[in-house]
């Protein structure tokens, strides 16, 4: 699915697209790949395939890399 990161403010910070990487365990991993090919990754799936924690680790990332708070990601379909 293809997103935007923005700041409160509205500034794109990154366009990019979600993705979901399954280890050789069989875990799956929330991850946001950038355009320019960084790769943040997420929180693990739960096996009952709830994003919530996923997620919650996901934006907790986005403030490590970029180091703010309120940022807003938009998505839309890959058409």
């Amino acid at each position: 699915m293809r997103c935007a990161i923005s700041s409160r403010a509205g500034q794109v910070l990154a366009r990019g697209s979600l993705i979901i990487q399954t280890n050789e365990d069989g875990q799956q991993t929330l991850v946001f790949q950038t355009d320019r090919g960084k790769l943040i990754p997420g929180g693990t799936i739960d096996a009952d395939g709830d994003l919530t924690q996923a997620s919650e680790e996901l934006f907790r990332q986005f403030y490590k890399t970029w180091g703010m708070t309120e940022m807003t990601l938009t998505a839309k379909p890959n058409i």
